[in-house]
């Protein structure tokens, strides 16, 4: 007999979420071309969206979004209006449920605040679903690979003198960590050139070697740059252009050798379709939290399989293993230490690769250093 979609299966509905608003301070400063092109300041911490879901039988999830600068409190409010929504559901439905909250956010948009509200609930039933069969959450999804090449980030940002993004490579490298991506973008783009010309030699040929603009560069500068960057051989040119400008970056990847990536700025997997379906991408950097969750995030990622394209999903290491490692082809995952305060484990590195860990779920809890930095939280629902 089908199951009708209000059925709750075994009596082991929904009874209790928990939001949690967060500001994470970061250990230092940052600035990429953003910040020196006056568009955004200089980060200073993450504001983090923590939701916790517990069911009838005490099966529990955990689940986050986070947003940078701005929308920290939005994604809190708007999380408090939609989870009352769960209380009483089967967890085990959560493409429909993903629907009944977007549907519910439907006069704000279907993507942004709303969609990122709604990711941090969508990742605590995917880790709650995966918790309950005992499965790492890549297992649950049906994994490709245990381990999922990695690269760093954090060492290679423009506020960074030369000699301290190369020692920062180093350490990565001594680290295993696979691949070192540098931000480029400044005004004077003598200096990105001289930049990434220092990276190359000092890692030599072999390592794989990525820049990202942060959407600095019009159509012409792209090409141009593009063309001069080509004899460094880089893994790929990230955001070279607006991040919603599909044509010109499909236009710039038909003419350069150097694989063109875009997707963290994409807020739907709608926007995140029209890179994929079209072929103007190379690399298609999509978000989960972002996107509005691990649901939306799959539909982009199985859209992308079907054309071999290769997958670097942006920041969150946290919950991007898991998807890299379900995915069929060429995939990155970026190595960020930022949220690490936030929980009690550490993804493990080695030989150029981030190794998927065993645990149930996501196979995260949090720290205790959580409470200090907490803003606001609030409790829907009774506990079992």
């Amino acid at each position: 007999m089908a199951i009708q979609p209000n059925t709750v299966l075994a009596d082991d509905g929904i009874c209790w979420v928990k939001l949690r608003t967060v500001t994470l301070p970061l250990r230092k400063t940052v600035s990429d071309a953003k910040v020196l092109t006056g568009r955004q300041k200089p980060l200073e911490s993450v504001s983090l969206l923590f939701a916790e879901i517990e069911t009838s039988q005490g099966h529990r999830g955990l689940g986050f979004s986070y947003s940078l600068r701005t929308g920290g409190p939005a994604q809190y409010a708007h999380a408090q209006e939609i989870a009352p929504l769960l209380l009483g559901e089967d967890p085990n439905d959560i493409s429909r449920l993903w629907s009944k909250m977007i549907w519910a956010s439907a006069s704000v948009g279907r993507g942004g605040v709303a969609a990122q509200a709604i990711a941090a609930i969508d990742t605590a039933l995917w880790d709650l679903k995966a918790r309950r069969a005992a499965l790492p959450l890549s297992k649950l999804l049906g994994a490709h690979r245990n381990a999922v090449p990695c690269y760093n980030t954090s060492g290679g940002y423009l506020q960074a003198p030369i000699d301290e993004v190369l020692d920062k490579a180093t350490q990565s490298r001594e680290r295993g960590i696979g691949g070192i991506k540098m931000k480029v973008g400044q005004p004077n783009r003598r200096l990105d050139l001289q930049r990434v010309e220092a990276l190359r030699k000092h890692l030599g040929e072999d390592v794989p070697l990525m820049v990202d603009v942060n959407q600095q560069w019009d159509r012409i500068t792209a090409l141009r740059m593009g063309r001069e960057l080509e004899q460094y051989q880089l893994e790929w040119i990230e955001e070279p252009l607006d991040a919603h400008d599909v044509a010109g970056h499909a236009a710039l990847a038909a003419q350069l050798d150097t694989p063109i990536g875009t997707g963290e700025m994409l807020t739907s997997a709608t926007e995140a379709l029209g890179y994929v379906d079209t072929g103007a991408v190379d690399v298609i950097m999509h978000d989960a939290p972002r996107l509005g969750g691990i649901t939306p995030f799959l539909k982009v990622a199985h859209a992308a399989e079907q054309r071999g394209m290769v997958m670097a999903p942006h920041f969150v290491m946290e919950i991007h293993l898991h998807l890299a490692a379900a995915y069929e082809h060429q995939t990155w995952v970026e190595h960020f230490e930022w949220l690490e305060p936030a929980f009690n484990e550490r993804l493990e590195i080695r030989d150029g690769k981030m190794i998927v860990p065993n645990r149930p779920g996501l196979g995260l809890s949090l720290s205790d250093q959580i409470a200090g930095w907490t803003l606001a939280e609030v409790e829907i629902g009774k506990r079992a």
